[in-house]
């Protein structure tokens, strides 16, 4: 199996699909950002507080090239809009959009301190970001599912359109 690449922005369930993707097609996931800290010795947060965005974002370009083959990789909300990242992922794998609401990512990540862009943006700023990178995320993908839907509705459509058991 070509690993498959979850994307799309913060709150929007990647972690969670990731899981349970993982467990149905008995293959490892990696949580990109939990990689980065391990890797890193650092959190998130404090990678962005001492080096900065874009330090972060060449982080995950280099790292989304070290997963390992039979992976599901839950990419930051960040990682695909970076558009050498995102042929990474494409030449190892299937790019997956999970196209949610802003309303209901919002609600998922309001007042998350793990996450620096929460913390320094007002919701709407948020939606702005949100709805220029939703252009960037269709761009990058080669797959788009409605992950608004029920988590076994949106699992049967990523397994069936990336062609997987």
């Amino acid at each position: 199996m070509k690993n498959l690449y979850l994307c799309g922005f913060m709150g929007c369930g990647k972690s969670h699909m990731g899981r349970m993707l993982s467990e149905r097609l008995h293959c490892t996931l990696v949580d990109l950002d939990a990689y980065i800290e391990e890797k890193e010795g650092m959190t998130i947060p404090e990678i962005f507080e001492k080096y900065g965005e874009p330090h972060f974002r060449s982080l995950e370009e280099k790292y989304i090239r070290e997963m390992p083959e039979n992976s599901i990789v839950a990419t930051g909300g960040g990682a695909i809009i970076n558009p050498v990242t995102a042929e990474s992922a494409r030449k190892a794998g299937v790019v997956v959009f999970l196209d949610a609401d802003f309303e209901l990512c919002y609600k998922r990540i309001k007042g998350d301190t793990h996450r620096p862009l929460v913390m320094k943006n007002t919701k709407e700023q948020l939606h702005e970001l949100f709805m220029k990178r939703r252009e960037i995320y269709l761009a990058h993908s080669e797959i788009s599912v409605n992950s608004n839907a029920k988590d076994t509705e949106i699992m049967k459509e990523i397994i069936t359109k990336a062609g997987l058991k």
